[in-house]
Parts: C-alpha cells; sequence; structure tokens
C-alpha cells in the first residue's frame, strides 16, 4: 500500500487537470456541519492537488495541509496562491506531528483509505479540540452513467489485467455504503452521520483514459499491459459510444464528533 500510495505524485498536473471536483452540496454541507468560517482551524490530509482545499479556503478558514507527494503539494499551494492562510506541508501524516493548538476541522477527501488504520483515528483525535469533527469522503464509482460500457469494459480487464475478479460488475448507489464502524467503535468519537451525493461525469475518450491514468492501480500496471487495456477500452468508447462516456460517483460524508473527553 506504501508504494502505491506514492504512485499519484508522478502525475500531479494530470492529477489536477483529470480529476473531478466535488459536489458543492458535499462542500456546503461540510461546512455547515463543522461550522466553518473566518479563522476556523481546519486540518486536511491528504489534500492531492486542492481538489476540496480550494472551496474550503473561501470560507477564510486557517487550514493546514498534509501532503504526502512533494510535487501534488507543489501544484497544490500554485493553486491555493490567492489564500494566505493555508500553508501545505510536505510530509506522510502517520510522521507529521501536530501543533499544540487543536483544530476545529480534521478532514480527508478520498485519502483516507491510505492513512495506516493504527495510527488515523486515533492521532486525529488528538489533533481536534473536544466536539470538533472528523470529517472523511469516501468516493466510489457506483452503477449509472454509461452502464453497459462499464459492463463491457470488464472484457478489457480481464484481457490485461489477471487480478480483476471476473465478471465483477458495479453496483447501484443503494447497495455502496462505507463501513463506519472505525469511527462508531472509537472511544475518540461520538455521534456519526453520513451524507451521499451523487454526481454524473461526461467523459472523452482521452478525458476518460487521462482519468484512469491517476489512478494507482492502472499506475501499477505493467506498461505493455496498461498499454493493451487502454487501447482496447479506446476502441470500445469510440467504436461503440461515440467517443464519449458518462461515469457516477458516489461520494460519502461520514462526520464523526470528537467525544468531549
Amino acid at each position: 500500500m506504501t508504494e502505491l500510495r506514492r504512485r499519484f505524485d508522478e502525475v500531479a498536473e494530470l492529477y489536477d487537470r483529470a480529476r473531478p471536483r466535488y459536489p458543492p452540496a458535499l462542500v456546503e454541507e461540510l461546512a455547515r456541519v463543522a461550522g466553518l468560517g473566518p479563522g476556523s482551524r481546519v486540518l486536511e490530509i491528504g489534500p492531492g492537488t486542492g481538489q476540496l482545499t480550494v472551496p474550503l479556503a473561501g470560507y477564510g478558514c486557517l487550514i493546514t495541509c498534509v501532503e504526502l507527494g512533494a510535487s501534488m503539494a507543489a501544484v497544490a499551494r500554485r493553486r491555493l496562491s490567492g489564500f494566505p492562510r493555508v500553508d501545505v506541508v510536505v510530509s506522510d501524516f502517520e510522521g507529521w506531528e501536530p501543533p499544540a493548538e487543536p483544530y476545529d476541522l480534521v478532514v480527508s477527501a478520498t485519502a483516507f483509505h491510505w492513512i495506516d488504520p493504527a495510527v488515523r483515528t486515533a492521532k486525529a483525535a488528538r489533533a481536534l479540540r473536544p466536539g470538533g469533527r472528523l470529517a472523511v469522503v469516501a468516493t466510489e464509482h457506483v452503477a449509472g452513467g454509461s452502464t453497459e460500457f462499464f459492463a463491457r469494459a470488464q472484457r478489457c480487464y480481464e484481457r490485461w489485467d489477471p487480478a480483476t475478479p471476473p465478471g465483477l460488475r458495479l453496483l447501484p448507489s443503494s447497495r455502496t455504503a462505507t463501513d463506519t464502524a472505525e469511527f462508531e467503535e472509537s472511544p475518540w468519537y461520538g455521534p456519526v452521520t453520513v451524507g451521499r451525493f451523487e454526481q454524473d461525469v461526461d467523459y472523452t475518450t482521452d478525458g476518460y483514459l487521462d482519468v484512469l491514468l491517476t489512478y494507482s492501480n492502472h499506475r501499477a500496471l505493467e506498461p505493455a499491459a496498461r498499454e493493451g487495456l487502454f487501447e482496447c477500452l479506446r476502441e470500445l468508447i469510440d467504436g461503440s459510444y461515440g467517443g464519449r462516456v458518462t461515469k457516477r460517483y458516489l461520494h460519502e460524508l461520514i462526520v464523526a464528533v470528537r467525544a468531549e473527553t
């Protein structure tokens, strides 16, 4: 897992260009439940190139971002150059030392699963004030959009990626849910709530292959296998779908309240 989570840094500029932004409704709900405003202290774990950081910075928060990749951090700093209250630190979260003053919100968007499970919830809690919030955004690809394409695309994966389970199909969002036991069973947290936000993103053939190039499991494929997979997908999109497909994302906003004691 350590090696995989470092692969994003290889394509920081592409990651910034290709990865979808989060739905405005999700950002607004996060700001509401965390009570964000000027002066709010926020710690973001794994900001990438700032997909969530930029809209949060618009609330006037004091934000510390802890990003593993130096290239990703450089792009994030460029995107956030207009927000002097945002600081981007290059470090893994496991080895980073939080300041003495606690945060009102610790947030991690599509990155929390990369953090060591033995560390992440407890260390996030230690960085929070009592009553503060830990917010985790989990992102899944669910059934919807160009559903037939994604079913047919599995033949490409089964041919070129030996790790692909046979007959794999997307689940509807109604059957997709992140396990929240990690937060609910932790002595560090009280109530846990989950908000669900869907969005459809349209891609050209090149745009879709670009986003795949930012996924660590695709980057970990042998070059010949990745090239074969991408050529198979390109032929399918161009030949049967007019060079455009739509991908449906489910974003779950999981919010846990830091216990008072």
